[in-house]
């Protein structure tokens, strides 16, 4: 098994900023590699935050590792910072790039503290207020005769739901786990996870309660801390923010306008588009999560079409902050305001919608952390490395249907003389017909179609007699075919790359923490220049 890098892929926009593009960097700062940018955003942070800010955020921390405790006292007593990055909980960790987050977040952290000479810390932000319940009930692995699996707990019923940290789900999680282990192969290694997995699976845990121990197993050796949305002390902190993004939402609406206007300007495209009306702010009523727009001089929710004040909101927030949350343009305002923040580890769809937060950071008087790419990469166990080898092969050229695939292996089959002699006749037809036109148009222009017709009639058996060719070599290569199909559903299962759908306890149930540690060193490799901090 080996981790092999690969570019971060995303919009326009995102592959701009990653190429170094000044314009894209406008909008998004970074993408790392810079210390004075880290060191201009560190003065920043100081400007704002003393000791009692990072007493409170030191708090709301859990994980770390063996040293967390000490860790986070040093961050406390000599000013540290954070390195910030998240997700949204997933099904037994979710796909494989919320482990890809954590690991460059800890190796950006190790590398920052050379920088800053304070401590850093890489925290995990849970985005535990989501309420997709559909995005994050599910996740895929492939069994033991390679075949793709989808393990999931039942749906909730239709249309917006309650924040997912208040839905217990570990009977629901010990049955999708049963399926899970069905599909696992007897390994070494399986008791130590599943007795993990077990674990977290108690009757009163919420998905994101599991979440976070998952990732205190996966990442605390790594350093990596977590820190869950509705934790009471952040809320509690939030809620000015919160109240003023909705008591300025129209203003604001109008600078996110602008700055889409702006980024379209570019070139570039939105990744969240623009409602009007909307506000950044959601509200949970009668066990929905509900987006808050503008109704006059007051407000609606959007999926009940109820009717509340700036008061009413003011009171829930008072009674309960956790029932108060932000959109995904103000989520990372929020954690900048929380967390002595200098950088952020973001994937692709991340990145793109950043680049519109601008006037929301601008209007709560803080600037952005200075933005650095998450890991991308492919795990390539040996069985699928060496069908790339057999074949020659790079990981991009198993993109696309698999249709398309066969054929171009097929059309690569086809032996040297074959393809010579069509390329060789290709040519002759081409350049008689163009004698033959040019000679008969003397006698009668008009002649020049039937010898047209005679080309493409030509051309188009030429085509046949190769596809032909191709479906042999198909049948022929039943075997080969069969061996591409199963490096593809390894590589892009469901036809996207395996970091966004495949599991990670397909892997460590097979390698152990070495998958992790394989993680972690192309983690580093990715990260700023120069030594770790020791």
């Amino acid at each position: 098994m080996r981790v092999e890098p690969r570019v971060l892929s995303g919009t326009r926009l995102v592959e701009a900023w990653l190429g170094g593009s000044p314009a894209a960097e406008g909008f998004v700062p970074g993408p790392g590699g810079d210390p004075g940018a880290y060191l201009a955003k560190a003065r920043e942070v100081e400007d704002r935050m003393g000791p009692g800010d990072r007493r409170l955020a030191a708090s709301a921390l859990a994980g770390g590792g063996p040293r967390g405790k000490e860790r986070l006292a040093a961050f406390v007593d000599r000013g540290g910072y954070v390195v910030i990055t998240g997700q949204q909980p997933g099904l037994f960790g979710g796909p494989l790039y919320a482990l890809y987050k954590g690991f460059t977040a800890a190796a950006l952290a190790r590398r920052l503290e050379a920088v800053t000479g304070r401590p850093v810390l890489p925290v995990f932000w849970i985005a535990s207020e989501d309420h997709d319940w559909d995005e994050v009930r599910a996740t895929h692995v492939l069994d033991v005769r390679n075949r793709l699996q989808e393990v999931a707990i039942p749906k909730r019923g239709p249309g917006p739901g309650n924040s997912i940290h208040r839905l217990p789900a570990g009977v629901e999680m010990a049955e999708a786990l049963g399926r899970l282990l069905t599909l696992m192969p007897e390994t070494d290694f399986l008791p130590k996870w599943q007795r993990l997995l077990e674990g977290v699976c108690r009757p009163e845990s919420t998905l994101s309660d599991a979440y976070a121990e998952l990732l205190h197993a996966l990442l605390g050796p790594a350093g990596v801390f977590t820190a869950a949305a509705h934790d009471p002390v952040l809320k509690r902190r939030a809620i000015p923010a919160l109240l003023q993004e909705l008591a300025e939402s129209g203003a604001r609406e109008e600078a996110v306008r602008r700055q889409g206007e702006t980024i379209l300007g570019a070139g570039f495209d939105l990744q969240v588009p623009h409602l009007p009306g909307a506000t950044n702010v959601f509200v949970e009523l009668d066990g929905r999560r509900e987006r808050v727009f503008r109704d006059g001089a007051g407000y609606r929710l959007r999926g009940s079409d109820r009717s509340v004040t700036f008061q009413d909101i003011g009171a829930i927030a008072e009674d309960d902050p956790s029932r108060v949350s932000p959109n995904v343009l103000l989520r990372p305002v929020i954690e900048s305001l929380l967390f002595p923040a200098i950088a952020a580890v973001a994937g692709p769809g991340e990145v793109a919608y950043l680049a519109q937060t601008a006037p929301v950071f601008a209007a709560h008087g803080i600037g952005m952390p200075v933005v650095h790419p998450r890991l991308a990469a492919a795990v390539i166990e040996a069985k699928v490395g060496k069908v790339l080898a057999k074949y020659g092969l790079a990981i991009d050229d198993l993109t696309g249907p698999f249709p398309e695939i066969a054929g171009r292996f097929a059309r690569s089959s086809i032996p040297e003389g074959v393809q010579s002699a069509l390329k060789d006749l290709r040519r002759s037809l081409g350049q008689g017909s163009a004698r033959l036109a040019r000679s008969v148009a003397e006698i009668d222009p008009t002649l020049t179609g039937p010898v047209r017709s005679l080309q493409s009639q030509s051309f188009a058996l030429l085509a046949e007699v190769e596809k032909k060719a191709v479906q042999s070599l198909k049948r022929a290569n039943e075997v080969s075919l069969a061996q591409l199909r199963k490096a593809k559903l390894h590589l892009f299962p469901l036809g996207r790359p395996q970091e966004r759908v495949l599991n990670p306890f397909y892997y460590l149930v097979r390698y152990d923490r070495a998958f992790l540690d394989a993680l972690a060193r192309r983690a580093e490799e990715a990260v700023l220049p120069g030594p770790p901090a020791s």
